[in-house]
């Protein structure tokens, strides 16, 4: 069952204001013209410096067409196992490439651990004709995509990243896109932690081997690091969406513009660091093990016994100690039958430090259907008998 995640903002977390670069707000300070942090589970933004400002995000626009994989994988429309044929335009793409040559044959697998570990642009437009037959019709989807993450300072103009007049993101909207393949394909993680690995090109003169190596380097230099998609061309300058978990805390951190590549993994280390440093997660362990009974009025049966719904993860950057979380359960004092499954019969309720910080519902466990004729008349002549 889902969890409910609640979060409350402290004064440590109110860190949104621009600044200048190179200038320090609290204990952040950042080069990048443009960076946001995130943290994963809620969406909170736990810091930003100039993040509605478009920019071209380079192969950082990798991360949708990963997640329009995650997708058609997710639908059934494509399977890993499925070969996918080279084509002589996905051939032809420039820039960081795996090197495929027309008529070549990989595998869905192959050409996403291409596209992931390596940013191989010729990988990314395959996969792109192989969904949707063309990548124009490709880059389509990714604009609806887009729009319904909300999205809204995004225009792709093509699957990979290659600079293009007119694509443009923002570092809020990487951050929203980046949280959606994470959280939603969380096994996307199999591959940004490859650092180092090898494929093989089939081809009319033969076979030959390919090394991968991950454009991500805080794979190895942050150990916290779970991924995940680096960009650079000359008009996008260096750019980068990491993600790193530590204490059951995922941060994504995101880097647009920073002047060379030592910038571009200090300044997400910089934020993952500061990110970590004041968020604090509590997750209800004995969730599942709330049960109550409710008093049933009129019905086949005289009670029902009531459940929580889900369970409860709140998420604190105020620097309160999440270990005196506290859970009141709040049954109703009756309910009127028919009852059905699932139906709302009360609360659980949150409290730090006396303050509530959210409750779920407690809901009926089962059906009890409305007393029968039958039944209440026999309710009726039992009550004369007293």
């Amino acid at each position: 069952m889902a969890s409910v995640l609640f979060c409350l903002s402290g004064s440590m977390a109110v860190m949104a204001e621009e600044e200048t670069g190179g200038e320090s707000a609290g204990s952040v300070t950042v080069t990048a013209p443009s960076v946001l942090l995130m943290e994963a589970s809620t969406g909170k933004v736990l810091y930003e410096k100039d993040a509605d400002t478009r920019r071209p995000p380079a192969s950082v626009t990798k991360v949708m067409t990963i997640l329009l994989i995650y997708d058609a994988l997710s639908a059934g429309k494509i399977h890993k196992e499925d070969v996918v044929t080279t084509s002589e335009y996905a051939a032809s793409m420039g820039g960081s490439q795996v090197f495929l040559e027309a008529g070549e044959e990989q595998t869905v697998d192959t050409l996403l651990k291409c596209i992931v570990v390596s940013s191989a642009n010729d990988a990314c437009v395959a996969m792109a004709e192989y969904i949707s037959g063309t990548e124009e019709a490709f880059v389509q989807q990714m604009n609806e995509r887009a729009k319904g993450l909300g999205m809204e300072n995004t225009v792709f103009k093509n699957c990979n990243g290659l600079d293009t007049d007119g694509h443009v993101t923002t570092a809020r909207d990487i951050a929203l896109m980046s949280r959606e393949l994470i959280t939603k394909y969380p096994d996307v993680y199999e591959y940004t932690k490859i650092w180092m690995d090898t494929i093989v090109h089939k081809t009319k003169k033969g076979e030959e081997e390919f090394g991968l190596s991950n454009t991500n380097k805080l794979i190895r230099q942050y150990s916290y690091a779970t991924g995940l998609k680096t960009g650079s061309t000359g008009e996008a300058k260096f750019c980068l969406s990491a993600t790193a978990q530590k204490d059951g805390i995922d941060l994504i951190a995101v880097i647009m513009a920073a002047p060379d590549v030592k910038t571009r993994f200090a300044d997400a280390q910089t934020l993952l660091n500061y990110g970590f440093s004041i968020c604090r997660k509590y997750e209800d362990q004995d969730w599942e093990s709330v049960q109550k009974t409710v008093k049933v009025e009129r019905g086949e049966e005289d009670q029902v016994k009531v459940v929580q719904k889900s369970g409860f993860s709140y998420l604190d950057v105020s620097g309160a100690d999440v270990s005196g979380v506290e859970k009141e359960v709040v049954p109703k004092a009756s309910l009127k039958a028919p009852v059905k499954k699932g139906q709302k019969a009360g609360t659980v309720q949150y409290l730090l430090n006396g303050e509530k910080i959210g409750e779920v519902e407690l809901v009926a466990a089962g059906d009890v259907p409305a007393m029968s004729l039958k039944h209440a008349i026999e309710d009726v002549l039992d009550s004369f008998s007293l």
